[in-house]
């Protein structure tokens, strides 16, 4: 444990002297993450689908904040959507307009999980979502985290029925189109998910909120069985099937990232938590004091000695 504060306290005193240039750098590997992924999974354009065009978007994600960052990417979403089906694209780009209205009411920085759902999605980690979303964010932050996941399932659906949408002619588009929205709007498993992960978040906002030792790790739990409970009932009422070594494998990551999280952000030592109280004109106020896990970096100092000096003496 005590190695692994003074990990901590370095990275912090890492970050803090170059923050500057970390930010970029995790932009830039948000960026690329998102546009490579689109690439391998709705790269229909060939123009755009080049080994180095993720590289480039990274490096133009670098120096926007992450809420153009978002509506970057779903430009260039659109534009490989256009290559497959225009109907889909249309629904896409309504969407993204939808979400553009909505997004000065997000929290700021909230739209970075406009990026991170699909990512996480694709990764397989998608429990990881609603527990960090709960442990950092707020109730209104399951808007930008469930547009990310719809986002995700348009580009499955559209994977997934690309031969389907290409050659569909001219005389089919309505139904194309109709075709579409049922298969994204009514798609049971996305609804499942959404269901699941706006309930994580509602279960690990209010618990971590709690005056009780180890409350985020219980929020963290409880969290991860609400998911879970969900995604049961949806397999028993709508026939939602979902592997079940994989969810065991994103669940066990999902915690993993949630705990590492809580060690970085908030590491406190209950064996000493103090009590105080104290009074004014108008109030009583009774104080749960939780000190933070804190070690100070060594400093360690080199003195070099000379032999040869040494030895003349």
């Amino acid at each position: 444990m005590m190695g692994l504060l003074v990990f901590k306290e370095g990275l912090k005193a890492f970050y803090a002297k170059y923050s500057a240039f970390a930010i970029p750098v995790i932009r830039f590997a948000v960026g690329f993450t998102a546009v490579f992924l689109m690439n391998q999974n709705v790269g229909f354009m060939p123009k755009l689908s080049g080994p180095l065009v993720p590289a480039g978007m990274g490096l133009v994600c670098a120096c926007l904040p992450y809420g153009a960052i978002a509506f970057l990417c779903g430009g260039f979403l659109l534009a490989q959507l256009s290559a497959a089906s225009m109907e889909v694209t249309v629904i896409t780009l309504v969407f993204i307009l939808v979400v553009a209205l909505l997004y000065y009411s997000f929290r700021p920085g909230d739209s970075v999980l406009l990026l991170a759902a699909p990512i996480l999605f694709f990764l397989k980690m998608p429990f990881v979502i609603p527990l960090l979303t709960g442990l950092a964010g707020s109730l209104l932050s399951v808007i930008p985290m469930c547009c990310g996941i719809f986002i995700y399932y348009v580009m499955l659906y559209t994977k997934m029925n690309s031969g389907f949408l290409a050659g569909s002619g001219q005389e089919e588009m309505t139904q194309v189109f109709i075709g579409a929205v049922k298969g994204l709007l009514g798609n049971q498993v996305m609804l499942v998910m959404m269901a699941a992960c706006c309930l994580g978040v509602l279960v690990v906002h209010l618990i971590k909120r709690w005056s009780v030792s180890y409350s985020w790790i219980i929020a963290i739990a409880a969290g991860v069985i609400a998911q879970v409970v969900v995604i049961f009932v949806g397999d028993f009422r709508f026939g939602v099937e979902m592997s079940l070594p994989e969810m065991t494998l994103g669940i066990v990551l999902s915690c993993a990232a949630a705990g590492a999280y809580h060690f970085f952000v908030f590491a406190v030592d209950y064996s000493r938590t103090e009590y105080v109280q104290f009074e004014d004109d108008e109030y009583y106020y009774y104080v749960k004091a939780v000190p933070k896990l804190t070690v100070t970096r060594p400093d360690v100092k080199v003195k070099r000695i000379n032999t040869r000096k040494a030895a003349r003496r």
